[in-house]
């Protein structure tokens, strides 16, 4: 029985344009804003804000009926009708991860963080938090607070929390693992034919 194998230049065009495509569909780095389809809500104004006073007040939110608001710790709490992610009553707990600054956030492969808290100026403007379960790569946020609630303020820092829902990989690990493979494929093959 003899074999038929592709030839090794059709089969190197074919996984060239294999990986093209798939990195045609990859997700590009995407802009948060105040009041897009992953807002989960507001806390005004987030003071004390340490790194579990931060987590408190995400796991308040995250409880929170869509639409709804209320007081807790101090802090006067509005949830956003949007349910992104797994929806209301199925989010999971807020973990402190880790605090940054700047507007662009490197969220990795996807799997890794659920929500993003943003605290800006102090006492003069609220926090914003998102979900970000799902999302990889580099992300950005709003500079300036949120609008009606100290908007000429600025970003005083975020802060990440996981665990993230677990997603599959993006494109760009997609394309990765797919070239190994192949590329571990052509090596075997090479060797099996001498």
């Amino acid at each position: 029985m003899k074999i038929n194998l592709i030839p090794t230049k059709k089969l190197a065009i074919l996984s060239a344009a294999f990986c093209a495509a798939m990195l045609a569909f990859s997700p590009n780095a995407k802009a948060l804003t105040f009041g897009d389809a992953n807002d989960l809500g507001q806390v005004l104004f987030g003071i004390p804000s340490g790194d579990q006073d931060r987590t408190n007040y995400v796991n308040h939110l995250i409880a929170m009926a869509p639409g709804s608001s209320d007081s807790f710790s101090g802090q006067i709490f509005h949830r956003s009708l949007n349910n992104p992610g797994p929806g209301f009553g199925n989010y999971p707990m807020a973990v402190f991860d880790h605090n940054g600054t700047g507007t662009s956030i490197d969220l990795g492969n996807g799997t890794l963080y659920s929500y993003l808290f943003a605290k800006y100026d102090g006492p003069n403007a609220g926090s914003e938090v998102w979900y970000v379960g799902g999302m990889s790569g580099i992300i950005t946020i709003p500079a300036l607070g949120i609008p009606g609630y100290g908007h000429q303020y600025g970003l005083s820092g975020w802060t990440l929390f996981g665990p993230g829902v677990p997603q599959a990989p993006d494109g760009g690990t997609t394309v990765m693992l797919l070239g190994a493979a192949l590329g571990a494929l052509g090596m075997a093959r090479r060797f099996l034919k001498s």
